[in-house]
């Protein structure tokens, strides 16, 4: 099995691929990051997508969508140190196969990795639990723009990063500011931070 390793920290991408390769049926290839794992993943073909949630670039749950659009859909495992009700949801409704903490012992991704690849599907049932909590009111381009504005970026920057005009960024972050009842941009970000809609 051909299993695309994309997490940003360093150690502890080092330690899983180090635990998945001592299974012996795995071939790991590793990216640093949610643009290496999109790259990989248009150029080379792979059974399997483990990815963490938060990354720079695009996003464990950006890359599951685009998994999730092709022609034989690769399956996706996200790995995280959030379970928030919001990036739960959001995996679900991407279609990804598992969903699992990044504090369960190392023989549940074992094992959750060899369900998946039979068509199950592996969620935390406490996690489950709190996918169904609140309705996340943000649409995608509004996330975007949230996201980078929650990294700092200007009005500008925002708009050419996501190649669009500075009025449009402007609409997307009041729309979401005014979704959210946030005073500002960073406070609405902050918001869907804790809900997991970012």
């Amino acid at each position: 099995m051909r299993i695309l390793l994309a997490e940003d920290q360093a150690m502890v991408r080092g330690a899983l691929a180090a635990l998945l390769s001592l299974e012996g049926e795995f071939e790991v290839i590793q990216a640093k990051d949610g643009n290496e794992a999109l790259a990989l993943l248009k150029r080379d073909s792979f059974d399997l997508l483990l990815t963490d949630i938060e990354m720079p670039g695009y996003t464990g749950l950006e890359l599951a969508d685009w998994c999730n659009t092709q022609a034989s859909p690769i399956k996706v495992i996200i790995l995280t140190t959030f379970g928030r009700a919001g990036y739960i949801k959001r995996a679900i409704e991407a279609g990804v196969g598992g969903f699992l903490l990044k504090d369960a012992p190392s023989d549940s991704l074992i094992e959750a990795i060899g369900l998946i690849a039979k068509g199950k599907r592996v969620i935390d049932p406490e996690l489950a639990i709190m996918a169904v909590g609140e309705q996340d009111p943000l649409n995608d381009k509004e996330r975007r723009a949230l996201r980078l504005a929650s990294d700092g970026r200007s009005t500008a920057e925002i708009a050419d990063t996501l190649f669009i005009a500075e009025g449009t960024v402007r609409n997307y972050l009041s729309e979401a500011i005014a979704k959210l009842n946030a005073t500002n941009r960073i406070d609405a970000a902050r918001i869907a931070k804790q809900k997991g809609w970012l």
